[in-house]
């Protein structure tokens, strides 16, 4: 079975193939989080977004990823700082809430997995989401055909506009269509199609 591009990068506590620094949405919207709210990072990698909200003075941080090789990272890190992130290797389909949420995280995921597998994740994460919380969300769309970087794993590649759909019962706070270019050691230039979404149960 081939091995995504990224998992090289996860093995070296130097490199970060997706960036160190948090999404942007993140820092955009971080006067809506509370300190003590109960935070879920969805396909965290390396915890970028998790770390980041740890050194914030978050405290309360579940974190999972499919990659051992990325939550390993991810405690090494954490460890080293003194971070309170609860960090596990699943997938998707393995993982099972057994809390209520304030914020949910998800960057680059769903599409890596089937449609009616995300779809049903969705579901359940805004059923477990409190009243007042907040799901942030990117992902790829059918818009452009996915690069072969990550063509053999693409495979629940939503339409435009599917995802804000799903969300049409609560507040949405910002939804983006756009398209944007990015390039990765090893990986020359490409383009991909995305939606973004942050939205608020109401």
């Amino acid at each position: 079975m081939k091995i995504p591009f990224w998992e090289k990068a996860f093995k070296n506590d130097k490199t970060f193939l997706f960036g160190s620094s948090p999404n942007k949405t993140v820092t955009e919207f971080e006067n809506l989080f509370d300190k003590n709210g109960v935070i879920l990072d969805i396909g965290c990698g390396d915890g970028k977004n998790a770390v980041y909200l740890a050194r914030q003075g978050f405290e309360n941080i579940d974190a999972f990823d499919p990659s051992e090789d990325a939550i390993e990272k991810l405690k090494r890190i954490s460890n080293k700082e003194k971070l309170k992130i609860n960090a596990q290797v699943k997938s998707l389909q393995e993982f099972n809430f057994e809390k209520q949420y304030d914020l949910v995280l998800s960057f680059g995921v769903y599409h890596f997995v089937p449609e009616q597998e995300w779809k049903s994740f969705i579901l359940k994460a805004q059923q477990n989401t409190k009243r007042g919380g907040v799901h942030i969300i990117q992902m790829f769309n059918d818009s452009l055909p996915p690069t072969p970087d990550i063509a053999p794993y693409a495979v629940g590649m939503a339409k435009d506009g599917e995802l804000k759909d799903l969300y049409k019962d609560w507040e949405i706070l910002q939804f983006l269509s756009y398209e944007f270019e990015e390039e990765h050691p090893g990986v020359p230039l490409h383009k991909h199609a995305s939606n973004k979404l942050v939205a608020r149960k109401i």
